[in-house]
């Protein structure tokens, strides 16, 4: 080893593989795809294999036989339990395979698949992906924006406003320049009237983007109009969650009086993360705290989320100028509740089951999906489909398997019933600071005053 050493063999490459016998190398960078010796000096360019003039025929029964088997290999190898849940799996192949012959397109293989690992009766097995012909959308451009139709023309109902400065949440109406607000008519798109029963949606096809002109006004009427240039957005789903995310907060600062924070988490993965240490730590003076974790789409064990809100006071600080500060730093030592509901799932299951378990206080709103049977990493199907093998499966420190199939139940039940929700209201968040204001009521936590300056003799 001592007359050896490291050097770069090939730089600037997003992917390789070596062949069997270990003497080439087939390289991607950018576009560019090679074959070159494993010795020698090489450089990206180096073998160059002209994709554009590649021409591969394929018979699509024979790919699908073949996809159908590696799904159900995948499966044996790599699903958690090897006893594959007490099913005969290899009766299980047997039984779907012989329905290939009536497979009359990819959609129905993976359909076939999908019924093949249901089986198992197990979450996170899924299936998907696969050669498909193209077919071209054509997307539509969006102002970030609510309308209502009066007398006969499109009124902007709500304007969802972002941070500009994120890409992420550019909210193109209110932008520095853009003079439009709620209540005003849209009349025109890039000069193109606008009445009803026109969907305004199809003239901004393509504009997302691209700046595009609206002719509005204050009336629904030509007269006294005036023309603002904006740059519509390809999704406003980012837009329409912080607006709903921001309510809520809002929400339960008004319900409490300032009293009782509230932190949204969307994933246990890194939007989680984010929206937790972006709100927690911005309202760490409240005397309560309300974590809703509704939607929650999983991600990773958030151990950490759960360490963050199970930090007893260990001890006061006090200096000569400024408040006396507790360690831990950063911590709201108040009573806590969570919001679940039946879309939080994986990480939105093992959340709830875990701030359950360290005791921080009740559980709001309506059971949790119920897979906590996690996946990753596996090998692609030939036609870059792909199909999962649950192998990360959940069980308590009782030596119990638990929550997959079952879900978290909450300690009190709310149901978010239509007519409430068109109504505006929020039953579930509502619920949960009733729930912690008694807590404080009751149980307060209360900062000792500083005790008085020693004697010393």
């Amino acid at each position: 080893m001592k007359e050896r050493e490291a050097k770069p063999f090939l730089t600037g490459i997003n992917n390789y593989d070596i062949s069997h016998d270990g003497k080439k190398i087939l390289y991607a960078s950018e576009g560019v795809w090679g074959i070159v010796n494993s010795s020698g000096k090489v450089q990206v360019g180096d073998g160059k294999i002209n994709t554009a003039a590649m021409e591969v025929r394929i018979n699509p029964r024979a790919e699908w036989k073949q996809m159908l088997r590696e799904a159900w290999r995948i499966n044996r190898d790599f699903f958690y339990d090897p006893g594959m849940h007490g099913i005969d799996w290899a009766k299980m192949y047997d039984r779907y395979a012989a329905f290939l012959p009536y497979v009359a397109h990819r959609s129905d293989l993976n359909f076939l698949i999908g019924q093949l690992i249901g089986e198992l009766q197990v979450g996170h097995a899924y299936v998907g992906g696969g050669e498909y012909p193209k077919v071209e959308s054509v997307p539509g451009g969006l102002l970030g924006a609510d309308y209502e139709i009066v007398e006969g023309r499109y009124r902007i109902k709500k304007v969802y406003s972002g941070l500009n400065w994120n890409p992420d949440l550019r909210a193109p109406l209110t932008e520095p320049g853009v003079n439009v607000k709620e209540g005003d008519y849209i009349l025109r798109v890039n000069g193109r009237e606008l009445k009803a029963p026109t969907n305004i949606y199809s003239l901004f096809e393509k504009t997302a983007g691209k700046m595009v002109t609206l002719t509005v006004n204050s009336k629904p009427v030509e007269e006294g109009s005036r023309t603002v240039t904006v740059v519509p957005v390809a999704d406003e789903m980012s837009l329409r969650n912080r607006d709903w995310v921001e309510g809520n907060r809002r929400l339960v600062d008004k319900l409490s009086n300032g009293r009782v924070s509230y932190v949204y988490l969307p994933n246990t993965a890194g939007a989680g993360y984010i929206y937790f240490n972006r709100y927690y730590f911005a309202q760490l003076g409240k005397e309560g705290l309300v974590v809703d974790e509704r939607f929650n789409g999983g991600g990773q064990a958030a151990d950490y989320i759960v360490d963050m809100l199970d930090r007893p006071l260990l001890s006061y600080w006090s200096t000569r100028d400024g408040k006396d500060f507790p360690t831990p730093l950063g911590s709201i030592f108040g009573p806590k509740a969570m919001i679940i509901n039946e879309y939080a799932g994986s990480g939105g299951d093992a959340l709830p089951w875990y701030f359950r378990r360290r005791e921080l206080g009740p559980l709001i709103g309506k059971r949790t999906w119920g897979g906590l049977i996690g996946v990753y990493d596996y090998p692609p199907l030939m036609d870059g489909g792909y199909v999962t093998a649950p192998r990360l499966a959940f069980w308590n420190p009782e030596g119990e398997w638990d929550v997959e199939n079952i879900g978290v139940s909450p300690d009190i039940e709310v149901e978010m019933t239509p007519a409430e929700v068109i109504a505006g209201r929020d039953p579930q968040l509502e619920k949960a600071v009733e729930v912690v204001l008694e807590a404080i009521k009751k149980q307060p936590f209360k900062r000792p005053p500083r005790p008085p300056y020693p004697k010393k003799k």
